[in-house]
């Protein structure tokens, strides 16, 4: 139904879409989220030519939306916009503001309009506000009143802009309710959103966007139980990553430990949680102190917030040689304490390096008090 080729969007010389590729099919619901700034609504508003993109291409049924001569008007009736501001005329009462479109772009009867106008009312739950102007209702009412504007004007795709984000919670409940009656429906439509588990709920598809482009697409189960990119599972975990490369046996032990206090205060994490890593984190420098200057040593704390797990992370160049087992181990009782310190522990090897990841016991150690 549509299908994007290598569309790219600058602003000065900030490369905001960067060849982004994909197609969305007929009844597609697609969810786009990701970090701000990183292009989601310029892509929404590339596809119906609220801004024009600098190269690339989008085509709707076959026809090419960028070339010379596209009726642009025709394209925006397609693929309508709704807005997270409403952009209602606020001197037109909420039946005219309805019937405005079809009448003046499309040609339709008035009497005919109005019918529609109110039956579209009703499918939002406005109908009693059809004679009111925009200033007398909610937020929450305007957003709902804005998605019947667009249903009026018989679009093939529904655009919507962050359609929550000025509303209050009771408000965004009535507005996601709408729109998952139209998803039900079978309406195409494409979504910027940061209500997460609205995304989880309602797509068919979700795309995570990064740095421009389309980082990850997939299924809601893919991207929100197990997302195959790094940056998409930061993004969905929520999770914030704290890191020291330590090439040396002579790195500031201390002012490390400073920062990994601080981190902890910062996420709230708890007491014990706290002196667990910070115990882990000793250990596991004596377990790795013989190799120190053999190849660099990473250590990574990550926490999610969203799983509320927090992970200990080690990476180190060099050969394939677990650093909890084996003749090399300079403290076996080092290492009972270590593996008391976690609720979970995976070695890997790959690309010279050795990565151990250990989810820090929020509890007692075992074994412990």
């Amino acid at each position: 139904m549509i299908t994007i080729d290598r569309l790219n969007k600058r602003f000065g010389g900030l490369h905001v879409l960067q060849d982004v590729s994909t197609t969305i099919h007929k009844g597609d619901v697609v969810s786009i989220i990701g970090p701000s700034g990183c292009g989601k609504s310029t892509f929404l508003r590339c596809l119906n030519l609220l801004e024009r993109p600098d190269s690339g291409h989008v085509f709707i049924d076959g026809e090419d939306m960028l070339a010379a001569g596209t009726n642009i008007a025709a394209v925006r009736q397609k693929m309508n916009m709704v807005f997270q501001s409403f952009n209602l005329f606020s001197h037109l009462s909420i039946l005219e503001n309805l019937t405005l479109g079809p009448i003046q772009l499309k040609g339709a009867d008035p009497a005919a309009a109005k019918d529609k106008a109110m039956e579209l009312l009703r499918l939002v739950g406005l109908a009693e506000k059809f004679g009111h102007f925009p200033d007398e209702l909610s937020g929450g009412q305007k957003q709902r009143i804005a998605i019947a504007r667009c249903l009026a004007m018989d679009p093939e795709v529904i655009l919507f802009d962050e359609p929550t984000s000025a509303l209050d919670p009771t408000m965004v409940r009535e507005v996601l309710s709408v729109i998952r009656k139209l998803a039900k429906d079978g309406m195409t439509m494409l979504i910027v959103t940061h209500e997460m588990d609205f995304a989880r709920d309602v797509s068919t598809r979700v795309f995570y966007m990064d740095s421009g482009g389309i980082h990850e697409d997939s299924t809601p189960e893919q991207i929100f139980q197990n997302p195959q990119k790094a940056k998409t599972r930061a993004f969905i975990n929520r999770t914030r990553s704290l890191s020291f490369p330590i090439e040396t046996r002579d790195f500031d032990f201390y002012g490390m430990n400073a920062q990994i206090e601080a981190f902890c205060e910062k996420h709230l994490l708890a007491k014990r949680l706290r002196q667990n890593v910070l115990l882990l984190v000793e250990e596991v420098l004596q377990v790795h102190r013989p190799q120190l200057g053999e190849g660099l040593l990473t250590l990574t704390l990550e926490y999610s917030e969203r799983l509320n797990r927090l992970e200990l992370i080690c990476t180190q160049e060099g050969p394939d040689r677990h650093p909890l087992e084996g003749d090399h181990l300079p403290d076996e009782f080092g290492v009972l304490i270590i593996r008391s310190l976690v609720e979970s522990l995976e070695y890997s090897y790959g690309d010279g390096r050795t990565r151990l990841a250990m989810a820090v016991r929020a509890g007692a150690p075992l074994g412990g008090e």
